[in-house]
């Protein structure tokens, strides 16, 4: 059971960040980042510093697959998968029809009724 995450929803519209330690779910707007992997990986470490949030292997990160933008998807996907490797976190995708609110409830909705996947390997961009 997913616990504590982080959801990362880049997708060129509402960038937003989200993050569930314990009982705290906090939301931070992302202002436009210009998909750029730097900025992004800065912006998801300051915001985890801020929260004095621990990511390890019993940590999971949660990103939005599209469809959307295929720079902000691939950026999102790729801080994703930077912190797996060197945190050992979880990681896992959602589709953007699945969350149309995003909020803890409907993001918790997501995790009960096992709609996350685990192998994001067919991320869908919009052309």
């Amino acid at each position: 059971m997913i616990k504590n995450f982080l959801i990362i929803n880049c997708t060129g519209k509402k960038d937003t960040l989200g993050l569930k330690i314990g009982k705290k779910f906090i939301i931070h707007q992302i202002k436009e980042f210009h998909h750029n992997s730097d900025l992004l990986s800065k912006i998801i470490l300051d915001f985890l510093k801020i929260n004095k949030t621990i990511v390890d292997n019993k940590f999971s990160i949660i990103v939005n697959q599209g469809p959307g933008k295929f720079s902000s998807i691939r950026t999102s996907l790729s801080v994703a998968k930077g912190i797996k490797i060197s945190t050992g976190a979880k990681i896992y995708g959602y589709k953007e029809n699945q969350l149309l609110n995003f909020n803890l409830e409907n993001i918790e909705k997501l995790i009960i009724k096992k709609k996350l996947e685990n192998k994001l390997i067919k991320p869908m961009y919009l052309s």
